[in-house]
C-alpha cells in the first residue's frame, strides 16, 4: 500500500525543525571547534564577521553579515573588546556607533578558526555528495530569500 504523500505545509514544517535541529548541532560542534582557542560559537560569528570584512564594522555590519541580533552582536563585542580581541574606532560617519576592528590578539585568533575550520569542512565534504550539497544550498537559499520577503501572519491570543 503507497505512502500518503505529504502535504508541503508539513514539508516545510518537516524542513524548518530540521534546520533548528541542524543549527543546535553546528553550535554544539562549532563550540568543541573553537574551545582551544578559548571562544564559543557565538564569539566565532563575530570575529569571523570582522574577519571576512576585512575592514573595521559598525556592530549592525556584523550583525547583518552573520545573520544574528544586533545586540546578540553588541553583546559579544562589549566583552571581546574586554579581552582584546578588538579595537574600537569612532566612526565618522555616526557618533553613537562605534567601528570595531580586529586587534592583533583577534586576527590571530580568526587565522585559528579558519585553519580548523577548514580541517572540519574538509572531513565534512568527504561524506556530502557534491549533487545533495547543491540542491540542499539551492533550497536553503531559496527558502531564505522567501522569509526575507514574506512576513509571518499575526496569530491570535490563545
Amino acid at each position: 500500500m503507497p505512502s500518503k504523500p505529504i502535504h508541503r505545509p508539513q514539508r516545510i514544517t518537516d524542513l524548518m525543525l530540521l534546520i533548528f535541529r541542524l543549527n543546535g548541532t553546528l553550535l554544539d560542534r562549532g563550540d568543541q571547534l573553537v574551545a582551544h582557542l578559548g571562544i564559543n560559537s557565538a564569539r566565532w560569528q563575530v570575529l569571523g564577521a570582522a574577519g571576512l570584512a576585512g575592514e573595521a564594522q559598525t556592530a549592525p555590519q556584523i550583525a547583518a553579515r552573520m545573520g544574528i541580533s544586533r545586540q546578540g552582536a553588541q553583546k559579544q563585542l562589549h566583552k571581546l573588546v574586554e579581552e582584546g580581541y578588538f579595537d574600537v574606532l569612532p566612526n565618522p560617519q555616526h557618533a553613537r556607533s562605534p567601528l570595531y576592528r580586529l586587534s592583533a590578539k583577534g586576527e590571530r585568533t580568526v587565522a585559528g578558526t579558519q585553519r580548523s575550520q577548514a580541517q572540519w569542512t574538509e572531513q565534512l565534504a568527504r561524506h556530502l555528495p557534491d549533487a545533495d550539497f547543491d540542491a540542499a544550498c539551492q533550497t536553503l537559499q531559496q527558502l531564505l530569500s522567501t522569509l526575507d520577503t514574506l512576513s509571518p501572519p499575526i496569530g491570535e491570543e490563545p
